[in-house]
């Protein structure tokens, strides 16, 4: 059928729909259902290991309201039969201004069960005068 997305595509999208959905909520304690056990978080630069490591990094976040928009997100296939996710957008914590933000998530598919067994973050914060 012409236009129908892959399902790798779907599958990513969907994913990506979800994520932000329960980031965006004043309990970030949800997202722990979307990592494997196993799971790898950077953080600006900093490495959280495994669901307990990742929530406590994300739950305890300094702000209280946080909406993002997703400007463009890419999903591709790998050869090893998982889910490589680009997203780009914005996002506005409580008062402070919008920041543009990187994400990258990598999903594989554990006993018929897709989750985020890697997650890289960055806000798109630019110095040209350093």
């Amino acid at each position: 059928m012409a236009g129908q997305k892959e399902i790798w595509q779907q599958i990513g999208e969907g994913f990506v729909e979800e994520y932000y959905r329960r980031f965006d909520t004043t309990d970030r304690t949800g997202l722990g259902e979307l990592y494997f056990e196993s799971a790898c978080l950077t953080w600006e630069g900093e490495i959280f290991l495994g669901r307990a490591g990742i929530i406590g990094k994300l739950a305890g976040l300094p702000f209280k309201v946080i909406n993002h928009s997703i400007t463009k997100q890419d999903c591709q296939p790998t050869p090893d039969s998982c889910i490589l996710i680009m997203v780009m957008g914005q996002l506005k914590a409580d008062d402070d201004p919008i920041m543009g933000f990187q994400q990258v998530f990598l999903l594989r598919n554990q006993n018929g069960s897709w989750g985020c067994s890697n997650d890289m973050f960055r806000l798109a914060i630019h110095n040209f005068g350093a």
